[in-house]
C-alpha cells in the first residue's frame, strides 16, 4: 500500500536566490541545509523546497518545453486559524512583492480567501476554513 502523505514539496526555480529570498523575507525558517543553489523551508508537516529548474527538469526527465510559462496547474494553500489572519497574510505577501492575483474576500462556502503568486509565478492561496482542524504541530488534519 502506498502511504497516503506528502512529505516534500519541490518548486522548480528559475532563479533559486531571488525565490530564496522572497521566502525568507515573509520569516519562514529554512534548513541547515539551504543555500543559493539549494533550499528547504521548515513548514507544518511537509517541508518545501526550491531547487533550480534545469535540475528539477533533468531529474523527472522532462524538457522545458513542457513546462507551462505562467499558471503551473498547481496551487498551493497557507490555511489559517483566524479569519483576520488572511488579510494580514495577503498584506504582509503584498509587502514582500508577491503579486496579489485575487484580494482576500468571503467564498461561497463560509470561508475567505486570497491568492497570490511568488516572484516565478508559483501560485498560492490563503485560506481560513471555519470547520477547518488542526493538530498541536498546526498541520491541518481536517476541513
Amino acid at each position: 500500500m502506498i502511504p497516503a502523505r506528502i512529505s516534500l514539496v519541490t518548486i522548480g526555480a528559475k532563479n533559486v536566490p531571488k525565490l530564496r529570498k522572497f521566502y525568507q523575507g515573509l520569516g519562514w525558517a529554512e534548513t541547515e541545509i539551504s543555500s543559493d543553489n539549494y533550499a528547504v523551508y521548515k513548514t507544518s508537516g511537509v517541508l518545501l523546497s526550491i531547487y533550480p529548474m534545469e535540475e528539477l527538469l533533468r531529474d523527472a526527465g522532462l524538457e522545458i518545453s513542457d513546462v507551462p510559462i505562467q499558471f503551473k496547474g498547481v496551487t498551493f494553500s497557507i490555511n489559517v486559524d483566524e479569519i483576520t489572519d488572511v488579510d494580514l497574510i495577503i498584506n504582509q505577501v503584498k509587502d514582500k512583492g508577491g503579486k496579489i492575483v485575487k484580494e482576500p474576500s468571503d467564498v461561497f462556502w463560509g470561508g475567505r480567501t486570497g491568492h497570490f503568486m511568488d516572484p516565478e509565478n508559483n501560485s498560492w492561496e490563503v485560506a481560513w476554513n471555519p470547520t477547518s482542524i488542526f493538530n498541536e504541530y498546526g498541520a491541518m488534519i481536517s476541513f
